[in-house]
């Protein structure tokens, strides 16, 4: 049994902990704050209840074979997990609205048949077809095994199998997701559908690699899921307490200041009250740069990729305004409506750089979920509304507050796109910006971590789970495999067969 210092207690990091535990170790988990979860935070008054990170979770076998491998019981005996059905409804910026229904690629493109043409429906059903073939040729290097000590291959190699596109004498192929909608879509619609999932996970369509397609594969093919009963901070809940039942120990409030090695091995770690805590392992589930210090606070090295590649850094953020109701949801209410921005160009400038800030009519994410344990009762509805914006300023100066304040109240306008009467309904609203998501998980400005791409010369790669020094081990979204509920899952199980079979390990068969 082998002491193992767990850094963080966000959800790849229980995961890590709930399986190391199992499997016979002596695990610590020290979180700075005062609870767990990371990014899957909650928000209540007045009887109101929110979650402040993810609404839905997609892939849901990850956490499913967690409970399994952890104590041999279905992760819905411990939380109430639904299908949301329709999967989204979008509303674009021509008008035109369409439901698309969960997990049916066939009724998917039935729905955009009706709604953009056979046409549209027809292309837009070729793409899946293409992009499922993506998952295939990337599902297990990026999801289920270690990164590659020859990590540069799937950097290198673009494995959409894009179609390509004769005009005059020149032959042209996507090579970015915005690509793929211009040429092989062919639908402004059909783009902003394709760009919208680019843009929940931080990136910008004109540069992520055409592999992105998986982002939308993965919807479509697996469903989204929502945690009847409070949300998904319920999932967080029952990942804890599937740790507290394996005999992980939490250590709440208590900040990890240096990770200390010997002789090229990690043996513990030490706290801010400065008695150093020895480990045969630790698991770091915190972003690069915070790692960085920790181990020059100890004189370590920086963590790098194989061949000296920095890992990914940090790109957008997100603003999340929770909005109290008066009135109920009414009967048939999509659980999530995107509403698509007007000007998809001038947001894409706005948020990587090229504009002047956050679009006049940004794409907004409205969730209305219909869950009675969200709201004190029938009367009322709890609304939450998000929106990829630029990372800075994560200050807590007037100024930073007067420009989430400002962004908060956009989001409110486009909106009620969606919502109409929105605004004669509203009780009250809090606001969650960049500062509240770093102070959440420790990443520079707020940054949202992106899942792990192949192609587009490694930039989307991250950290290897193992570190230069033996016994450290990183996991998490800022780790292979990247952010998002199920590439954090992955990652705990990356490390924890790490840890347990040694680097010969290869992930699940």
């Amino acid at each position: 049994m082998a002491r193992i210092a767990v850094i963080g207690a966000g959800m790849g990091a229980m995961a890590a902990a709930a399986r190391l535990a199992v499997a016979g170790h002596r695990v610590v988990v020290y979180e700075r704050t005062g609870t767990y979860g990371g990014a899957l935070g909650r928000f209540e008054r007045d009887g109101f209840s929110f979650d402040t990170g993810p609404g839905l979770l997609p892939l849901p076998a990850v956490w499913r074979d967690l409970f399994v491998k952890t104590g041999k019981e279905p992760l819905e005996s411990r939380v109430d997990l639904v299908q949301v059905d329709p999967s989204s409804r979008h509303v674009f910026a021509d008008g035109t609205e369409v439901a698309l229904p969960n997990a049916s690629r066939a009724g998917v493109v039935a729905a955009l048949d009706a709604a953009l043409g056979a046409a549209a429906a027809a292309r837009w059903g070729d793409f899946l077809v293409r992009a499922r073939e993506t998952w295939d040729r990337t599902r297990r290097p990026l999801l289920e095994e270690p990164l590659w000590p020859n990590w540069e291959v799937l950097a290198e190699r673009e494995p959409y199998p894009s179609v390509p596109h004769r005009r005059l004498l020149r032959t042209r192929r996507a090579g970015t997701l915005a690509e793929v909608g211009a040429l092989e879509l062919r639908d402004p619609r059909l783009a902003a559908l394709l760009d919208g999932h680019a843009l929940a996970h931080g990136l910008d369509p004109r540069t992520a690699p055409a592999n992105a397609a998986v982002l939308p594969y993965m919807e479509y093919a697996f469903g989204m899921w929502y945690v009847r009963g409070g949300g998904l901070r319920e999932l967080a809940r029952a990942v804890y307490e599937r740790c507290l039942a394996r005999r992980v120990e939490f250590r709440f409030g208590t900040e990890v200041t240096a990770v200390v090695e010997k002789d090229g091995r990690v043996r513990g770690v030490e706290p801010a009250e400065g008695v150093v805590e020895e480990a045969e392992f630790v698991v770091a589930g915190v972003p690069p740069d915070v790692l960085d210090r920790l181990r020059a606070g100890a004189g370590g090295a920086p963590v790098r990729l194989g061949g000296g590649v920095p890992p990914q850094r940090g790109g957008a953020s997100r603003l999340t305004v929770l909005l109290a109701l008066r009135g109920g949801r009414p009967e048939g209410t999509a659980h999530r409506t995107v509403v698509h921005a007007r000007d998809r160009e001038a947001e894409l400038d706005g948020l990587f750089g090229a504009g002047p800030g956050m679009a006049a009519q940004p794409t907004v994410t409205v969730l209305r979920p219909d869950d009675p344990a969200l709201v004190p009762d029938a009367d009322h509805e709890a609304v939450t509304l998000s929106a990829s914006v630029p990372a800075p300023p994560t200050d807590d100066t007037p100024a930073a507050a007067g420009v989430s304040a400002r962004r908060a109240e956009r989001l409110i306008d486009v909106a009620g796109r969606a919502v109409p009467g929105m605004r004669d309904r509203l009780l009250w609203h809090e606001v969650r910006d960049p500062a509240d998501v770093a102070a959440a998980t420790g990443a520079a400005d707020g940054a949202i971590p992106a899942p792990a791409l192949a192609g587009a010369g490694g930039r989307l790669l991250h950290a290897a789970n193992s570190t230069g020094t033996d016994g450290l081990f990183t996991v998490g979204g800022w780790s292979h495999p990247g952010g998002g509920l199920p590439h954090a899952g992955m990652s705990g199980a990356l490390v924890a067969g790490l840890v347990v079979e040694g680097p010969e390990f290869r992930g699940s068969q």
